[in-house]
């Protein structure tokens, strides 16, 4: 297939070589969140001695932990929105392989009994062909083996987009967002899979359904994260 359709490269769209993911260029230009990121969210941080980014220090998440694999910057952001918008589903083979490249510690840490892709609502399912978190999740699976639970959370409500929303507002749009299917099996360490962190309004909306579970440790992983405002 990649000979017959071949691979374009996630960050400059142009075709990559045969058998690769990604063009060298691009690969050496990569800018991930570094070792110096907060401890609770993941983004990255600017003080060698913070332990916590402002954000964090002044909201009370419900989740436990997580991570972000790139810096929210253009190429990224362009690369997100050719992946969620423009078909290029194929980009989420090598999101996958990043994540576990570069996050693999953390997944490990987690124990996670299962990946939770956020769910969209089946007006953007039916419009777009895919969810963007769940092919980013099995893609995470297929190099950990951690099982994909794409029912568990379903969403309910479609809400309108959250771009220039603040955290209060975003809380407040997502509120009965989503639900727990009904007859599932409790997951007690589940990893949430997300394309972008901003405020966390959404990790903190799915966290909120599958804490009435009894879920016990709760982490994500999101692509990308911007910079603390």
């Amino acid at each position: 297939m990649d000979f017959l359709f071949p691979r374009r490269c996630p960050f400059c769209d142009e075709v990559v070589r045969y058998g690769d993911m990604i063009c060298s260029r691009c690969r050496k230009g990569a800018r991930y969140i570094g070792e110096v990121h907060c401890m609770k969210c993941g983004k990255p941080l600017t003080g060698s001695y913070a332990e916590f980014c402002r954000d964090c220090m002044h909201t009370e998440h419900i989740y436990t932990r997580g991570r972000g694999l790139y810096v929210y910057n253009d190429e990224v952001r362009a690369s997100i929105t050719r992946f969620k918008y423009h078909g290029r589903r194929e980009y989420a083979d090598h999101y996958g392989y990043d994540i576990v490249k570069h996050l693999g510690r953390f997944i490990i840490s987690c124990r996670a009994d299962c990946l939770i892709p956020v769910p969209i609502s089946k007006e953007k399912l039916k419009k777009r062909g895919y969810n963007q978190a769940e092919v980013i999740a099995d893609s995470i699976s297929s190099h950990t083996g951690i099982p994909v639970w794409k029912e568990y959370v379903v969403r309910i409500r479609d809400t309108p987009p959250m771009k220039e929303l603040n955290r209060m507002e975003r809380m407040k749009n997502l509120k009965g967002a989503f639900k727990i299917s009904p007859h599932v099996v409790k997951c007690r360490n589940v990893i949430i899979v997300d394309d972008i962190y901003t405020t966390g309004s959404t990790i903190d909306a799915v966290a909120a359904v599958l804490r009435k579970t009894g879920a016990g440790n709760i982490y994500f992983i999101a692509l990308a994260e911007g910079t603390p405002v």
